[in-house]
């Protein structure tokens, strides 16, 4: 079933120790849908500019990814970002970020997106993420990420807005910041309580845990040989399990979700998030298939049975 994703199409320049890529195709919205199309039809919503690719556009329609959403600005830059890694690739440090037309965005979805029953809202100000609800009537899942920023200086408009949510995929220090407890457990059952019924904390390489106020679910980090490119991983997760959720048609019923569905829902979403990391950018994308993403689903599964 259909799955709008709005948030950012970005160029980026990264630095980490295998190298260094002045410009690439990037953005929350861009790692999102791509890793979310192998599941389910995509409909992005976004903003770019004159200076956007017809390659980078290819590239997204190839994955059958809808751009109907997608506004480009005449005369107008696309948003751009720039980092280095450290030598573990733990942290990173920005370099530059130009907002250029990003820094307007208004996200108005056409009609044909307004009854698409799942959403995905990439990192904006939250008062964009409640308009985009708003303009959608016939919602099944909707839920979507945050950061630091928004939750130190937006706090009241952020709750108001994740109130209205099914779920929340965020990092473990925006948590621990969101919640006011460093203890993951009691962050989670405080988070549970501002809305979502469903909590997703990402911790890198160490896996995600998925919450929900009856029990959790741990899933490890995928043990990769080499870590190429870290950035987008949080994203392609995240199109990983609202795709994965979508393509099997899960909703709430009676107040009432799939356990087993959110569970193999996160697997997936590590899954992408691991392929992610293999190259730059998008890069892995180009050529990933489904049987791969299979192959490693199943890997997760014997790594984890006993």
């Amino acid at each position: 079933m259909s799955l709008i994703v709005v948030g950012s199409v970005a160029y980026d320049g990264v630095t980490t120790p295998h190298g260094k890529i002045d410009r690439m195709l990037g953005g929350a919205a861009t790692y999102i849908a791509l890793a979310a199309s192998y599941f389910t039809p995509v409909k992005i919503v976004a903003v770019v500019g004159d200076d956007f690719a017809q390659e980078d556009v290819d590239l997204l329609k190839s994955r059958h990814i809808d751009l109907d959403g997608m506004e480009r600005v005449a005369g107008g830059k696309t948003f751009f970002w720039a980092g280095v890694y450290s030598a573990d690739m733990n942290e990173r440090t920005t370099l530059r970020t130009d907002l250029n037309v990003f820094a307007g965005f208004n996200p108005r979805l056409p009609e044909s997106y307004r009854s698409a029953p799942y959403l995905l809202l990439g990192n904006i100000q939250p008062a964009l993420q409640k308009s985009v609800r708003a303009q959608m009537n016939s919602v099944k899942l909707a839920g979507g990420d945050t950061m630091n920023y928004w939750i130190n200086d937006f706090r009241a408009q952020l709750l108001e807005t994740i109130r209205e949510w099914d779920f929340l995929l965020i990092n473990d220090s925006e948590a621990r910041l969101l919640s006011g407890e460093h203890n993951l457990r009691r962050a989670a059952a405080k988070i549970l309580g501002m809305g979502p019924h469903t909590l997703v904390i990402k911790r890198g390489e160490f896996g995600a845990v998925l919450f929900r106020r009856d029990g959790h679910f741990i899933a490890p980090g995928y043990l990769l040989e080499d870590v190429f490119d870290p950035t987008g991983a949080g994203d392609c997760f995240a199109g990983g399990f609202i795709g994965y959720l979508a393509g099997r048609g899960v909703e709430v019923l009676n107040g009432e979700i799939n356990i087993a569905e959110l569970r193999k829902a996160v697997i997936y979403g590590s899954v992408m998030g691991s392929f992610c990391c293999e190259k730059f950018g998008v890069d892995r994308f180009r050529t990933l298939t489904r049987e791969e993403m299979e192959a490693r689903y199943r890997e997760f599964q014997n790594c984890t049975a006993f």
